[in-house]
């Protein structure tokens, strides 16, 4: 590795070890997707006709896909940082007829993919939304997953004597259609520790602490190798939602419902305006509390028009950069200047380089802030 940069591998089932030195050095390459939905990474080795990889482990069963846990951890500056904690789910082998060119790789998601394998059908009578979560999530904590769940702003429960909500399908897919519907998002974060995720199920909050700045066109400033940006002008869009007059319960009213979101505070000055109308599906016939968790599931998800993509060397960065965070950007012009969110990010290590690509997002031009952090 990098002087300064140290990789530790953990692989085993259930509760990874520490892998051979043998396995670590046949690393040739490890690259670590980090997004708002999934994550997942890629380890390849090189391999021979006698490595022990070929010979010995894969035989007996070492990367086996839906067994085989691998945790990646990248220390950089003495700070250990835990890129992956997830499960192989595919694994190929391409033999060349050229000495030393032959590969094996190991793909894989992270523990979120343990919660999509069981398609289920099952009751729950008189719950709300937040106490469905945690009994879906309770059985993932011998993985280490710990839940992280903010109860919905409008709680709604059904009356047992006339019907009550059933999971039919995955506990992956129910938690997702379960934050969608009340406008929150749901991921398994790999850390802090190594063996330790957290499962989040909340609003999709921008933390106020931006990462270090990524410097464009500033000469020795400079950290990024390429930074590009673009602007869509359809991202934004207002919502109409229609709901029954109150006194005879007959007439539609519209509602025009902005695409603006309290948990997402505008990182530009000038908001990119909505160009699109559509109407929402449903609404008129749904309870008050139903009909207000649908308006605010929209408002809270909304999009944003900006979007940066770009790359950069860890190295010269300083720092590993991370998804789900703010992060300021310097050097790119007064329109273009300041914090985004980070959406995603992917690590891509190599023998003696350590680079990584992101894609940025915010929802407007020229920063409202009068200086970006570095």
């Amino acid at each position: 590795m990098l002087k300064g940069i140290h990789l530790t591998l953990m692989i085993g089932p259930a509760v990874p070890i520490p892998a051979p030195q043998s396995v670590v050095d046949a690393v040739t390459s490890v690259q670590v997707t980090s997004g708002k939905d999934r994550s997942g990474f890629q380890l390849t080795f090189a391999v021979s006709k006698k490595s022990a990889l070929i010979t010995t482990m894969l035989p007996a069963g070492y990367f086996d896909p839906m067994i085989t846990r691998v945790i990646i951890i990248v220390t950089l500056g003495g700070m250990p940082n835990v890129l992956m904690d997830g499960i192989v789910t595919r694994q190929e082998l391409q033999s060349s007829n050229e000495p030393g060119q032959s590969t094996f790789t190991v793909t894989g998601e992270d523990l979120s993919v343990l919660m999509d394998v069981v398609e289920l059908t099952k009751p729950y009578p008189a719950m709300p939304d937040i106490a469905q979560v945690y009994a879906t999530l309770a059985p993932y904590a011998l993985f280490g997953i710990v839940p992280l769940a903010i109860p919905p702003f409008i709680p709604t429960v059904e009356i047992p004597t006339s019907r009550h909500q059933t999971q039919v399908g995955t506990d992956l897919s129910y938690v997702k259609m379960l934050a969608q519907r009340c406008g929150y998002v749901f991921y398994v974060e790999p850390g802090p520790l190594p063996g330790q995720s957290i499962a989040y199920f909340g609003p999709d909050i921008r933390i106020p602490i931006p990462q270090p700045a990524l410097n464009v066109n500033m000469d020795a400033h400079t950290n990024v190798e390429s930074l590009s940006f673009s602007l869509d002008g359809l991202a934004k869009k207002v919502r109409v939602f229609m709901i029954l007059d109150p006194i005879t319960g007959r007439v539609s009213i519209p509602i025009p419902v902005p695409n603006v979101n309290i948990f997402k505070p505008p990182l530009g000055l000038r908001p990119t305006p909505p160009s699109k109308i559509d109407f929402a599906c449903r609404g008129a016939g749904l309870s008050p509390d139903k009909a207000a968790r649908d308006i605010l599931g929209f408002v809270i998800n909304n999009a944003d028009a900006i979007s940066a993509n770009g790359t950069l060397d860890v190295l010269r960065y300083g720092h590993v950069l991370r998804a789900r965070l703010l992060v300021g950007v310097r050097g790119a012009g007064l329109a273009y200047d300041g914090l985004y969110y980070v959406e995603t990010v992917t690590s891509n290590i190599k023998r003696g380089e350590y680079k990584q690509s992101f894609t940025l997002a915010r929802d407007g031009l020229i920063s409202n802030t009068p200086r970006v952090v570095t």
